[in-house]
């Protein structure tokens, strides 16, 4: 039954479509353009709304545009209700005035839901008060072919939302609500950084050597050069270069790759921001990433906490801080500080039920503990931690502590158990971060696939010195999926990665 209904609304659609391509045909016979090339437009919706008394006062005869959502016929009159960029306003149409060609065989047959219009006239006021046009020209703009989905079912399947953005942005209102919010974030957060007197910049997209991130890569091939590139996967050594140039703070607010599955929190391509600050270190830059959290929030909505699926997120500051040993041993009553091999690690993780993969060799018992807080703890922070002191072993651009050469200045800001923010005190020991590279390189040859390459002019340029830095990066769709109040990063990307249909 379910089946006989869906080929039924196709064939429908197949129908109607080809109905409006003889629509289409039509007037072009009659010699008018469906798809002209400009129209003049003064005046948005809202704008008519909002000086509705003073036009209808002065007379003026504005001119509007926009895509048709409503079509009533009554008789010598016609109501049409048209929607642009920022509402809706009603016109109305008479025979008397457009004259009884125009309006009984190209408004009354010809224009369908779905078209784009311009109309001109003055406005004025239903007897129910409704701001409407009286038209006295009227175009069509562009044919639509397509129908628009029935106005009580709408465009409510949520893989064909993602699939025909287009579709939902025209249908569904909240939607284009949202990405208007998500470019005001990123607009926040832009000028937060400036505010800080970072500057932006823009560095390569696509890089000769996989760095900068534990990640798969996108490959790709450059003909003319004979040589493989990556899509980024971070821009990490790139603006250390410049750090190491002479510049003070840098920032770059643009997409990164990742050769990764897609979730409700992942996506292939994704935008992050990532910034570099010299002479400051990773509690500089905590500071600095709270800060644009309570600002953003402040800016948005005039609070420091927001709504996020049933439970309220505060952006106060500080937030809370709390090393990974610590934070570990609070959920899961492991202490890794007092666990002495890497055996011992592996059996106490297997204990409280985590499965530690050894096909890759037997991990450190500092891997073992990332394993354990992956697993066991970062389903339980919902308010902002940052937790820091991250171990070296799997921390291998960032500076390890003077007297604990284990642990790193690292942290990871962690919201609603998503992982917001990574950030460090950067390592700028040449010898120190070559050696690290050669360990990714023999990960590689043993089959890790997200380790980084041996990158040789990297190391050249901090031979010439990276003064102290901090860095960080921050997920920009996370963020968003925040503030927007989304459970799924798909509603924070206007085209997100969908798996191809056959």
């Amino acid at each position: 039954m379910e089946e006989n209904t869906i080929h039924n609304e196709e064939s429908k659609k197949v129908t109607e479509k080809e109905q409006r391509k003889e629509k289409l045909n039509i007037l072009r016979e009659k010699g008018i353009n469906p798809y002209p090339n400009s129209y003049d437009v003064t005046d948005k919706a809202i704008d008519i709304q909002e000086c509705a008394d003073k036009y209808i006062e002065d007379g003026t005869i504005i001119s509007v545009a926009g895509r048709i959502m409503l079509f009533r016929v009554m008789g010598k009159s016609t109501f049409l209700t048209i929607k642009d960029t920022t509402s809706t306003i009603q016109l109305y149409l008479q025979k008397d005035m457009l004259g009884d060609d125009f309006y009984n065989d190209v408004v009354k047959r010809l224009i369908d839901t779905g078209d784009i219009v311009g109309a001109k006239g003055k406005i004025f006021k239903t007897k129910t008060g409704e701001v409407s046009v009286h038209v006295s020209s009227f175009t069509l703009l562009s044919k639509a072919l397509n129908p628009l989905p029935e106005k009580f079912h709408g465009l409510t399947d949520i893989e064909a939302r993602y699939r025909q953005r287009y579709l939902d942005l025209i249908i569904n209102d909240n939607v284009k609500e949202d990405f208007l919010m998500r470019s005001k974030i990123i607009t926040t957060v832009r000028n937060i950084m400036e505010d800080h007197a970072f500057i932006e910049v823009e560095t390569p997209m696509m890089h000769p050597i996989l760095g900068g991130a534990k990640a798969r890569p996108f490959t790709t091939h450059h003909n003319t050069l004979d040589m493989p590139l990556y899509l980024r996967i971070a821009p990490e050594l790139y603006l250390k270069r410049l750090i190491i140039g002479g510049f003070d703070k840098v920032f770059e607010l643009n997409r990164n790759f990742r050769n990764e599955g897609v979730s409700s929190k992942h996506n292939p391509e994704f935008t992050m921001l990532e910034a570099y600050m010299a002479y400051k270190n990773f509690d500089s830059v905590m500071e600095l990433v709270e800060d644009m959290f309570y600002q953003t929030s402040m800016k948005i909505f005039g609070k420091d906490s927001i709504e996020y699926q049933g439970d309220t997120l505060s952006f106060q500051k500080p937030f809370r801080r709390i090393s990974m040993v610590d934070i570990v041993a609070e959920h899961t009553k492991l202490n890794f500080n007092t666990i002495e091999t890497d055996d011992e690690a592996i059996e106490m993780a297997k204990s409280i039920g985590v499965h530690v993969d050894t096909k890759l060799g037997k991990p450190s018992k500092w891997e073992t503990m990332v394993l354990v807080f992956e697993e066991k703890v970062e389903e339980h922070l919902l308010q902002p931690t940052f937790v820091t002191n991250y171990p070296s072993v799997i921390s291998p651009l960032s500076k390890p502590y003077a007297d604990n050469p284990d642990i790193a200045e690292r942290y990871e800001l962690f919201i609603a158990s998503m992982e917001i923010s990574n950030g460090f005190s950067e390592l700028n020991d040449p010898i120190d971060q070559k050696n690290k590279f050669e360990i990714q390189v023999e990960a590689g040859k043993k089959g890790d696939n997200e380790a980084m390459q041996m990158d040789n002019d990297y190391i050249n340029a901090l031979e010439y010195g990276l003064p102290p830095t901090g860095g960080f990066g921050l997920g920009i769709d996370r963020m968003v999926m925040l503030f927007l109040n989304t459970k799924s990063i798909r509603d924070t990307l206007l085209f997100p990665h969908m798996k191809s249909i056959k």
